[in-house]
């Protein structure tokens, strides 16, 4: 008893832990006042001329963008824009007209300005309502149908011919084709109103008609017509629908004997060689000056300012490339 309350009180030594601390290096000592050496940076790239790689990529990439758009751009205008364009001409034509008529000024030949309104056309059963300009040239018919100028105005005494697109800018005689024997064409002009019926839709190389009866009035619009996807942009052929009238207006002399070339069915027109030369001097003109401007300021800056007088220079070049092609597509 005494012997286990000796060993209660005093336990058996235990042998102590090592503990094993981190050792510490110390830090080399630095005088004060001495500075911190660090790696040196590379010295930044001095500002310079562009390198030849650069000029390529800024002349590349501007020549393909400016191509792209008045490509882009020609194209739209051609099919899709270039309808507003004709609307917008047709409006003003309207109220051009409807003032000479209530003043009395309208004009009933023989001869008229180019360009100027002469008649008003309506063809209920197809959706037609076009003013008629004076002129078939392919710059006359961007703004509407035109009046051949060696014929009679519609309605006067004898036969009168109007061209009209089928496919560009409004393709205000696209569905011609879909007239019928018996229709009717309404026609307004300054000696009065006269409605016309539809004898027949005749291509070329049908027979022609029988002259007109004397006293008697003839309507002759005629278009374009071809097959396939591509048959609005690439016509084939000429259709032409025939509409008598069995009174007329009296139709002054001295109207001229022929027209030129350019203004015959499915003609071009050449003079506009040389104005289609300047719009394409002046788009290469802007496209250096991208080239150039894209050399000291940012891209983005650059074409913001560009690209609106691009879309002018495109829109007036495709207006005379459609001189160069047939009037009547």
């Amino acid at each position: 008893m005494t012997a286990s309350l000796t060993a209660d009180l005093n336990p058996a030594p235990v042998a102590p832990r090592r503990i094993r601390l981190p050792i510490r290096v110390p830090r080399a000592s630095r005088p004060s006042g001495a500075r911190r050496i660090t790696t040196p940076r590379p010295p930044a790239r001095p500002a310079g001329p562009p390198s030849p790689a650069e000029n390529a990529s800024f002349v590349l990439s501007s020549a393909f963008t400016m191509v792209a758009i008045v490509c882009l751009w020609a194209a739209a205008q051609m099919l899709f824009l270039g309808t507003l364009s004709q609307h917008r001409a047709q409006d003003l034509l309207y109220g051009e007209f409807r003032t000479q008529l209530a003043s009395a000024t309208a004009p009933l030949g023989p001869v008229v300005p180019v360009g100027d309104p002469v008649a008003v056309l309506t063809a209920t059963s197809i959706g037609l309502q076009q003013v008629v300009v004076e002129g078939t040239a392919s710059g006359d018919l961007l703004a509407g149908p035109g009046h051949r100028r060696d014929t009679v105005l519609p309605g006067q005494e004898g036969t009168a011919v109007v061209y009209g697109r089928a496919a560009t800018y409004g393709a205000p005689f696209g569905n011609l084709t879909d007239l019928r024997a018996g229709d009717e064409i309404d026609v307004v002009m300054a000696q009065g109103e006269l409605t016309f019926v539809v004898d027949d839709v005749r291509r070329a190389g049908d027979p022609l008609p029988q002259p007109v009866e004397a006293g008697a009035a003839r309507l002759t619009l005629v278009t374009a017509e071809g097959s396939g996807r591509l048959s609005a942009l690439a016509p084939k052929s000429t259709i032409y629908v025939d509409a008598t009238a069995s009174k007329s207006f009296p139709a002054p002399p001295g109207r001229p004997a022929a027209v030129p070339e350019s203004e015959a069915a499915m003609a071009t027109d050449q003079g506009a060689l040389p104005l289609l030369a300047l719009c394409l001097a002046l788009l290469l003109a802007l496209t250096l000056g991208v080239i150039a401007a894209r050399q000291r300021w940012s891209t983005v800056l650059v074409w913001v300012i560009a690209s609106p007088v691009a879309i002018a220079l495109s829109w007036a070049s495709t207006d005379v490339v459609m001189r160069l092609l047939p009037n009547l597509i």
